[in-house]
């Protein structure tokens, strides 16, 4: 059953700049201005994010200045900063994104636009996913087979520094270690990622 992504979406958008990456159409370090002016995909509108609906904030307060794609990355999923969300995916493209997931077989993973854009949202065009898919990305990534072994083994890392741990970890042992992203919308909560054991073992667990 396709729900809205929330900011599980980020996960794909992070999948992209990997493999953008990783074929040498970016790099990591790339600097990109942040500028709060963003493209509806309804009508071509342009339309600005409200630092008070943002988990984020302290990007707003530097307008004009730059932050790496590195940097950004890490916001959107530590902080679910939708500021630096909308940023990478003008940068990398969200037809590209969709290919991307079509290519590596997560058909049931979609971003089509960035957040916040409340016209497009009128029209019934939102980013979604399933439980189903959402699994299937991250046994890639728990497997070394999202873009490479490096590019998983990367984003692991970045979400084992995940701020929002009330779901998943909160509910398990000390010790155990939780690589996941959580996402909410009004009447929706999601938390989803990968749980490492002391022995090394691991599952994927999306609620």
């Amino acid at each position: 059953l396709p729900i809205f992504s929330a900011s599980t979406g980020v996960f794909m958008v992070r999948a992209e700049i990997y493999r953008q990456a990783d074929r040498g159409l970016l790099k990591l370090d790339d600097s990109l201005v942040l500028k709060n002016a963003f493209t509806s995909i309804a009508d071509s509108s342009i339309y600005q994010l409200d630092s008070t609906d943002d988990s984020e904030t302290e990007l707003y307060r530097h307008l004009g200045e730059q932050r790496t794609i590195r940097q950004l990355v890490y916001q959107m999923i530590t902080v679910s900063s939708n500021f630096a969300t909308n940023l990478l995916i003008d940068r990398v493209g969200a037809s590209r994104i969709v290919a991307t997931m079509h290519e590596l077989g997560l058909d049931e993973v979609h971003v089509v636009r960035g957040v916040e854009d409340d016209k497009a949202f009128q029209k019934g065009m939102n980013n979604t996913v399933t439980a189903a898919g959402l699994m299937k990305l991250f046994i890639k990534m728990a497997g070394g087979k999202l873009v490479s072994r490096a590019a998983s083994d990367s984003m692991i890392q970045i979400l084992l520094d995940q701020h929002f741990n009330e779901i998943i970890p909160a509910r398990l042992p000390a010790g155990v270690k939780v690589a996941h992203k959580t996402g909410w919308i009004t009447g929706i909560h999601h938390d989803s990622g990968i749980v490492i054991l002391p022995n090394g073992k691991k599952y994927v667990l999306v609620l």
